[in-house]
């Protein structure tokens, strides 16, 4: 997995209109709370390796992560079929990112 955050974010009409499971997260390369978060986030990620990772770099006037309401770092926004399932914002643990990723269907088909 991918420490880096791309600065090429997808529009939000892209991931509105994405088949399939998708995490979007979130955050920043210097933002010390993500790279906190690293460890959990990956541990959790490992268990569903069939929904897709998105790691976008937010910041000010940065349009996918207005659109999504952003304001803390690491957030993570899972979708399933472009629509938002559920939201963590600053995990520390995988428990709970490993129960959001419960939450996503498994029979969606992939994007």
């Amino acid at each position: 997995m991918s420490n880096e955050y791309t600065s090429a974010e997808p529009s939000r009409a892209d991931i509105d209109a994405t088949r399939g499971l998708m995490v979007l997260e979130f955050g920043d390369a210097y933002c010390s709370i993500c790279a906190a978060a690293r460890p959990a986030i990956e541990t959790a990620m490992r268990t569903r390796p069939e929904v897709k990772h998105l790691k976008i770099a937010d910041g000010r006037g940065r349009p996918l992560g207005r659109s999504f309401g952003i304001k803390l770092w690491p957030t993570l926004v899972f979708l399933q079929d472009g629509r938002e399932v559920t939201r963590l914002v600053r995990p520390m643990d995988d428990q709970p990112i490993a129960m959001a990723l419960q939450s996503l269907r498994a029979d969606v088909a992939p994007a």
